[in-house]
């Protein structure tokens, strides 16, 4: 599987509202955008999910160019591999920058399913034709504007709403979707917003009937949330404490955690997406795939490696229009009564847009093998 070339195109979508988090908001998504080339000129695609700023993880947009750049391309380019598998080992001696190698190795991967004329989801033991999405919902003005706005992905046919919610911004909140629609699955996205202090207030979320809270505490965290896990009966899902399969073990054991979200950047990649699914399952913990406001390409990947088995929560891969004017993907995603179709094509299943991708390119390098890295 030799890679003769990469191509690194920097991206700018503006998306169609602003989204807020207790970290902030972002109007402009600005994302890194890999092409791998083999010998026969076959194309895979990754995407990069890192922010501007390091508010979700210490990598942004620059960091990965960096780190693509000056380390990734050169290991890859070296290399001879025959499973994207391998890409994770031949990164292994670059500490973290999960969002990097995630980026590099999803185009490997992409690659390989082509190679071999399978679909990614098939490549990566998926099981599913159809995966069960939910939405997830920036934190709004007023509990008016927000359910209005949930009314509305219940009517398209969303399977899951999940709402941010940060300190003076949930019980109210929460409280009043409850209130409003009775019956959904609701759950709470708190980005690592309390502390254990705020346990009296967190247990008061167990009145609401809620799916899970996500990340409630230090996004470094394991062992507070064990502590609150057990005042809780909520179920506490972790989202950026888990960067590994030792991770997902470790607040497994310790009982910080009922549930685990699964990111594929955030974790390093699909292949170690795909340990620590596996490790779930036998442990009986559920998983469920969550999203960083991806373009078309990395959404695609997370529609594959949502259709393994053990992701039985709806995910937070909503179609293409939820977020853009305009994709970088034909056909986009579509959402069809809470469904997505898992394609049945080659790799992703979907092929890049030129035309769009050059809309939105604001840069581009291209590096091969055995050629001399000019910039």
């Amino acid at each position: 599987m030799e890679i003769r070339e990469i191509t690194v195109r920097r991206m700018q979508m503006k998306m169609k509202q602003p989204f807020t988090t207790s970290f902030g908001t972002m109007q402009d998504k600005h994302f890194l955008l890999i092409e791998a080339k083999d010998g026969s000129g076959r194309s895979g695609w990754g995407e990069s999910v890192a922010f501007d700023a390091p508010w979700y993880s210490e990598e942004t947009v620059e960091t990965n160019w960096h780190i693509i750049r000056d380390f990734l391309v050169p290991l890859l380019l070296d290399a001879e591999i025959s499973h994207p598998d391998e890409v994770s080992g031949l990164f292994s001696s670059i500490r973290k920058n999960n969002m990097a190698k995630a980026a590099v190795e999803g185009a490997i991967w992409d690659l390989y399913a082509k190679q071999h004329d399978m679909p990614l989801a098939k490549a990566l033991g998926g099981t599913r034709h159809q995966i069960e999405v939910g939405i997830s919902i920036g934190i709004q003005e007023s509990l008016e504007e927000l359910t209005a706005v949930v009314r509305q992905y219940l009517e398209e046919g969303y399977k899951r709403i999940k709402v941010k919610i940060k300190p003076g911004k949930e019980i109210e909140i929460v409280a009043g979707l409850r209130q409003a629609f009775p019956d959904i699955a609701l759950m709470a996205d708190a980005n690592s917003a309390y502390t254990l202090a705020d346990t009296p207030l967190l247990k008061r979320l167990d009145d609401f009937g809620l799916m899970m809270i996500e990340q409630p505490l230090a996004s470094d965290d394991i062992i507070d949330h064990a502590t609150l896990q057990k005042e809780l009966k909520t179920p506490i899902c972790l989202d950026e404490s888990i960067h590994s399969l030792e991770d997902a073990r470790k607040a497994i054991e310790l009982g910080s955690t009922k549930i685990i979200n699964i990111k594929i950047g955030r974790v390093g990649g699909l292949t170690e997406a795909k340990k620590i699914h596996d490790y779930c399952q036998g442990k009986g913990v559920p998983v469920w795939c969550g999203g960083m406001l991806e373009a078309g390409v990395g959404r695609a990947h997370n529609i594959a490696l949502t259709s393994l088995p053990n992701f039985i929560l709806p995910g937070d891969t909503a179609a293409s229009s939820r977020y853009w004017e305009q994709d970088i993907i034909r056909p986009e995603v579509v959402m069809e009564d809470g469904y997505i179709t898992v394609p049945n094509g080659p790799g992703i299943g979907y092929e890049p847009d030129f035309e769009s991708i050059e809309q939105f390119m604001t840069d581009m390098w291209t590096f091969r093998r055995g050629e001399p890295f000019v910039l």
